[in-house]
């Protein structure tokens, strides 16, 4: 590692690159990953310069804002298994990540498309993600509330297939709602 990478950021530049993550992330989310970079840092008000100077490319500000993302929904599902009750931990987790991964499919491939393995990228921050799913899945069935013949492989493709079908609902709070309804209904125990 180089001495520039190995010191910590100056507060005003820690700042920065702070900014730009929570401008990216909503800019991006709300309005797609095809927004430029100039109006990335406008938003954020700092120049397209101190944009580069943290992220040398459009590529590199969309994998720091998935990442980002990803550790958020992470420390998210960590606090809410650490003080829930079973039912309310493993539906609201559920609902958290759900919530939480709104858009991530376009971003995954906006950097497939750039040649960056996003997975690669996201496995540590997945893996914790997954952990906290499995001891979730395991105190739901140990308390009754959630079927006893679902394993962790089929939760995640759950969660993958109802967070496309979110992404196809857009923002529909209704139609969202229902669909939450129609699965946890099939998550319960019979």
């Amino acid at each position: 590692m180089s001495g520039a990478q190995a010191r910590p950021l100056r507060a005003d530049a820690a700042r920065n690159r702070a900014r730009l993550l929570d401008v990216a992330t909503e800019v991006f989310t709300t309005r797609g990953v095809g927004v430029p970079t100039e109006e990335i840092a406008r938003a954020a008000g700092v120049g397209v310069g101190t944009l580069f100077r943290h992220f040398p490319t459009k590529e590199a500000l969309l994998e720091a804002v998935l990442v980002r993302r990803l550790e958020t929904i992470a420390e998210q599902v960590t606090r809410l298994a650490a003080e829930a009750e079973p039912a309310e931990a493993f539906f609201g987790c559920f609902r958290l990540v759900i919530d939480r991964s709104a858009g991530k499919t376009e971003f995954t491939q906006a950097l497939a498309a750039a040649g960056v393995d996003a997975h690669e990228a996201l496995r540590e921050s997945s893996a914790v993600i997954r952990a906290r799913l499995a001891e979730l899945l395991a105190g739901a069935q140990r308390a009754g509330v959630v079927r006893p013949d679902l394993g962790l492989p089929e939760l995640v493709a759950l969660l993958v297939g109802t967070g496309a079908t979110m992404d196809q609902l857009g923002t529909d709070a209704a139609a969202r709602e229902r669909i939450f309804e129609v699965v946890f209904d099939g998550l319960r125990p019979r």
